[in-house]
């Protein structure tokens, strides 16, 4: 038998499956469903090898030959992890793409990474098949029938579907590793695409074990118990909850879906020691209405990339809980503030074995407090990203050897790095820089608002480069909304220059798998004089 490498999933599970096979590792906890009425999943090392190796033995009678690729969308459910661990075993390569994609941006997905097949759940089966003409690479469908949403279609009604409970109830003969080595590939992480099409960032395998790793960088003991609701089809998920409970068996907790009003609900009953968040989330948190015993509860750190400095303090003292904030993304590049170290604010400073600093558009380094873009690199070395089929784009992401982020930061004297915000992405307005955090801290605490995003639009004065600053709100259910109440509280609590001029209310905010706001549907609804659309000039 060759070595295990622990860095591998496969291997991973192997090793722990022998070493204890009945510790119920993960648990998915049923958002959706009544208490009672369908209990919480779990599953044990050893579930999960015999469940992988049974997908393992199913990808290969399906013809995937090493190195091809095949769509998993789904959504947090055991079998998103154990068709993880079967594409780690077969040297196959998983695309995971967030459920909720559909149309033309779902087909460019399959289509740009030459997908052959598609496992996905009976509740994204419908956009699937919408597609099926427009995909002609995809062979096959295995499907989830999770019975978990009145909108589920059923198997038979998209041609070709199989389901994937079959391939479960089958004999778990173990399947021999077909991977050559830790670098070859695992899946494939489409970005936003807010810069253009979407492309594919492609993972070994061996960096699933460095995810693994975070968990010590982070501070996770044995007796932690880390919960997350964010999609494992985005990078954090499997980084700060999913890897380092797998590695180091910490019985994660895994919600189908983010939920802000059910969050403390989850983690007292289950006794989740810690969890993740990503910037807007943080606030949609804060703007629920304060509850006496909010801060009675097991967590003990969150796991922050993008804490409003606005609300840092108020979060951490409310909660009673500790903030590890750190800054990472798809494609590389990491920094940390541990907690009690350095000021509020930053989001750290970068592993010793990292590079990383703030320059200029001509590449020349940043002098403290001057804004720039952030790049690093590998200590002594250079920085490699590979887009999948996109030789241009992966070279220009790592020109002269450095990972160029598209986002925009600083450091201060002591050579703290701090965000400011994603290129191109500023909210300057009559000649300063809005900080959103600031607003949404203020909006966010008032009893009419549930949810807060805040974002730009060109400015009414037409200034180039300048933006106005509009508040998207979901209103409080069984509260009359006022908008002259919200500007009051604005005009009580910032500086006249970060009073929004807009106040858009909408249903919903509409957010990523990784519950980041999607501006541009915001954009689309929004016009001055749309309805839900209130002008500060109105309320003066």
């Amino acid at each position: 038998m060759a070595e295990r490498n622990e860095l591998i999933i496969a291997d991973m599970i192997a090793v722990r499956a022998e070493e204890k096979p009945d510790l119920d590792v993960l648990t998915f906890e049923r958002l959706d469903c009544t208490e009672g009425r369908c209990p919480d999943e779990t599953r044990t090392y050893a579930e999960l090898q015999e469940n992988a190796n049974r997908i393992a033995a199913e990808l290969i009678a399906r013809g995937l030959a090493p190195g091809e690729r095949f769509a998993l969308m789904l959504r947090n459910h055991p079998e998103f992890v154990e068709t993880m661990i079967a594409a780690s075993i077969t040297a196959t390569v998983f695309v995971p793409i967030d459920p909720r994609t559909r149309g033309d941006k779902l087909a460019y997905t399959l289509n740009n990474s030459e997908c052959r097949g598609v496992v996905c759940g009976d509740y994204c089966l419908a956009q699937v098949g919408e597609v099926r003409e427009k995909t002609p690479g995809v062979d096959w469908i295995l499907a989830l029938d999770s019975k978990e949403e009145a909108g589920s279609i059923d198997l038979s009604e998209v041609p070709g579907t199989d389901p994937l409970s079959e391939v479960l109830s089958r004999s778990a003969a173990t399947v021999d590793s077909r991977l050559k080595s830790g670098s070859d590939p695992l899946q494939i992480i489409y970005t936003s695409g807010t810069t253009g099409d979407p492309k594919g960032v492609v993972f070994p395998n061996d960096r699933f074990g460095m995810f693994a790793m975070l968990g010590v960088v982070m501070g996770y003991g044995p007796e932690d118990r880390p919960y997350t609701g964010l999609s494992f089809t985005h990078g954090n998920a499997q980084a700060v909850t999913l890897g380092p409970s797998l590695s180091m068996g910490l019985r994660g907790v895994f919600s189908r879906r983010f939920t802000k009003s059910r969050l403390w609900q989850i983690c007292r009953r289950l006794g989740c020691t810690t969890f993740s968040l990503l910037g807007g989330m943080a606030t949609a948190i804060y703007s629920e209405p304060e509850r006496e015993g909010d801060g009675d509860n097991p967590v003990r750190m969150v796991i922050s990339a993008g804490m409003p400095r606005a609300i840092w303090e108020s979060f951490e003292k409310r909660f009673n809980v500790d903030v590890f904030e750190w800054y990472g993304a798809v494609e590389g590049g990491m920094a940390f503030k541990p907690i009690g170290v350095g000021p509020i604010g930053s989001f750290g400073k970068p592993p010793p074995t990292l590079d990383m600093k703030i320059v200029d558009d001509d590449g020349n380094e940043c002098p403290a407090g001057a804004p720039g873009e952030i790049i690093s690199r590998p200590v002594g070395g250079r920085a490699e990203v590979e887009y999948f089929g996109n030789k241009k784009a992966s070279e220009s992401k790592t020109e002269g050897g450095w990972l160029r982020s598209g986002d925009i930061g600083h450091t201060d004297e002591e050579g703290w790095f701090y965000f400011d915000y994603r290129k191109g992405g500023g909210i300057r307005h009559n000649g300063d820089f809005i900080n959103p955090g600031f607003v949404e801290k203020v909006v966010a605490e008032h009893a009419m608002v549930t949810d807060v995003f805040v974002y730009g639009v060109p400015a009414a004065s037409g200034a180039p480069g300048e933006k106005d600053a509009v508040a998207a709100i979901v209103a409080t259910e069984g509260i009359e909304f006022s908008p002259q109440a919200i500007y009051d509280a604005c005009r009580a609590g910032l500086e006249a220059n970060f009073v929004p001029s807009y106040l858009q209310v909408v249903e919903q905010i509409p957010k990523t798998a990784s519950e980041k706001p999607q501006e541009r549907f915001l954009h689309e609804k929004f016009a001055p004089d749309a309805d839900g659309v209130y002008p500060e000039s109105d309320f003066r």
